[in-house]
């Protein structure tokens, strides 16, 4: 009995100091002289969008402006642009295909007018060439194979050869043309099997070589990390073009597809979910046989479905940091899902936060997630060595020097709970000590100290929303506030003055979940 209990006594204490532990000082230490190499900017080469239609709207347009100007997003990626309502193709009485780019031109001219640039996924198949009727969504994108895979491929090469002729040559061979989404997720994104999807991939991708084999061609685009190995096999034994591998993984343990948010969703307690599937991945195309392959995870979040208040959480801050910081350099790109709520998969919404996937809602208030990007854009482009985790330092060409740093704590109290339940209410943050900010070598003069915060009820969006009682509509005059008081400005600024130590230090509180930017501008 005296053994169990001492045992028990044991266990209390290392519980108690594991907690302790939360809430231990924590110490950021850097040099500005000592680099660490260019910053990988992985985390902004590419943003995702709902479907290809939704970039004809004027609101979305004005969106992706703004996160493009604040985050500044190489390439973005969207499903849909062979879908019926881009009215990409069709056949005459004879069964000739007519092709029409009119809409497309539309919305590739704007992506290219803000200096960015198409993840061009191919999907999903157009009516008059699709086999069957089976269709996904509100929008019904066809999910069946094509009725002849020569049409298909002459559709792609004809598309392909209009990109050249329209954006020139040069600008194409930047691009990345990726086959389909998701089809291993069946019944759902595929109604054929896995070697239908091969064949499928193999007549996209010999049609966008046809036009000029320096074009970027890849996939499988597939849910949950899957088919990579298979993908790289079927292509080296076949002799199929491949450049990139693209995938998806999702913080949440269960289920790939939930347009609706119904089956409920629980952020995983793994604290290598998403970056765990990414190292994974990287691995099995370094035991390939073609181990040089680029690597670009097309889509990326919290949670896999629409309807999941985590993305409205101020608690998706930090996680996208602590994800991001953890997949270092495995990934190519991490192409978060998605930038705006103007998002039509269950249809339109019918509230301002439902739970949506995007950096912004529907009205184009920048949600807690959105600043994730908008604070990482604000790194130098040259990273300084810091041991701590939950952290960025760099520094620019001119002097100035930036800490970005987070705590992540998953809160989420386990199986028996959804996001759905949990995520939507008022979940104040728990202090977690202090940190402390210590930059040696710093050039002497004068600087302009900015501190930037996100947390609870700092850039939390849906706080606000939480106060108004949840209105069912925002009226022009509670956009404006709520936009007004989650604007990302410095929630401080001072003038300060480094001497001939050339040191800089600084301590402050912090807790759960919170996002601190300590950014010093050389004067």
């Amino acid at each position: 009995m005296k053994r169990i209990l001492i045992l028990l006594v044991l266990i209390h204490s290392i519980q108690i100091i594991g907690q302790n532990n939360n809430a231990e000082n924590r110490i950021i230490k850097v040099d500005f002289k000592k680099e660490a190499g260019k910053l990988n900017t992985m985390f902004k080469e590419c943003i995702g969008a709902g479907r290809a239609n939704e970039g004809l709207r004027a609101d979305w347009q004005q969106q992706l402006a703004l996160v493009k100007k604040e985050c500044d997003f190489k390439y973005i990626r969207f499903h849909g642009l062979l879908s019926d309502d881009m009215a990409v193709y069709r056949e005459d009485n004879k069964g000739n295909p007519e092709y029409n780019y009119q809409y497309v031109d539309v919305l590739f001219d704007y992506i290219v007018s803000l200096k960015m640039k198409p993840f061009v996924e191919l999907g999903f198949m157009p009516n008059a060439l699709a086999s069957g009727k089976e269709t996904i969504f509100w929008w019904k994108g066809n999910v069946t194979p094509p009725k002849d895979y020569k049409k298909w491929e002459d559709l792609v090469r004809n598309l392909t050869q209009h990109f050249k002729e329209r954006y020139g040559d040069d600008e194409v061979k930047t691009w990345y043309f990726e086959v389909w989404n998701e089809p291993n997720l069946s019944p759902g994104f595929w109604t054929g099997t896995q070697a239908d999807y091969f064949k499928l991939y193999d007549y996209a991708a010999r049609g966008v070589k046809a036009v000029n084999p320096a074009y970027k061609v890849g996939g499988p685009a597939t849910a949950g990390a899957g088919w990579v190995p298979e993908t790289i096999d079927f292509c080296v034994k076949n002799n199929v073009p491949l450049d990139f591998i693209s995938t998806h993984t999702y913080g949440v343990n269960q289920g790939y597809l939930d347009e609706f948010g119904t089956s409920g969703t629980v952020l995983s307690p793994d604290v290598n979910s998403v970056n765990g599937d990414v190292i994974n991945s990287r691995k099995q195309i370094t035991n390939s046989a073609k181990p040089n392959l680029e690597l670009h995870y097309t889509e990326w979040s919290s949670s896999y479905t629409p309807a999941d208040p985590i993305h409205d959480s101020y608690h998706s801050t930090a996680y996208i940091l602590q994800k991001l910081k953890q997949v270092g350099n495995a990934a190519n790109s991490m192409s978060y899902w998605v930038f705006t709520d103007i998002f039509e998969e269950p249809g339109p919404r019918f509230t301002p936060f439902h739970g949506g996937f995007g950096l912004l809602n529907t009205q184009g208030i920048k949600k807690p997630a959105y600043f994730s990007y908008y604070l990482m854009n604000k790194l130098g482009e040259t990273e300084l060595q810091n041991s701590d985790k939950a952290s960025w330092t760099s520094k620019n060409a001119k002097g100035d020097v930036q800490v970005l740093l987070w705590d992540f704590t998953n809160t989420h109290p386990g199986d028996k709970v959804w996001n759905q339940t949990y995520y939507i209410q008022d979940l104040p943050s728990k202090e977690k000590g202090k940190v402390k900010v210590e930059i040696d070598g710093i050039q002497k003069g004068k600087y302009l100290l900015e501190i930037y915060k996100v947390g609870y009820k700092v850039n939390d969006a849906y706080a606000d929303y939480l106060a108004m009682n949840k209105p069912s509509q925002l009226t022009r005059q509670q956009v404006n506030s709520i936009k007004e008081k989650n604007n990302g400005a410095p929630i401080s600024t001072e003038k300060i003055t480094i001497d001939a130590k050339g040191t800089f230090s600084r301590e402050f509180k912090i807790n759960e979940n919170d996002v601190v930017m300590l950014n010093l501008i050389k004067q």
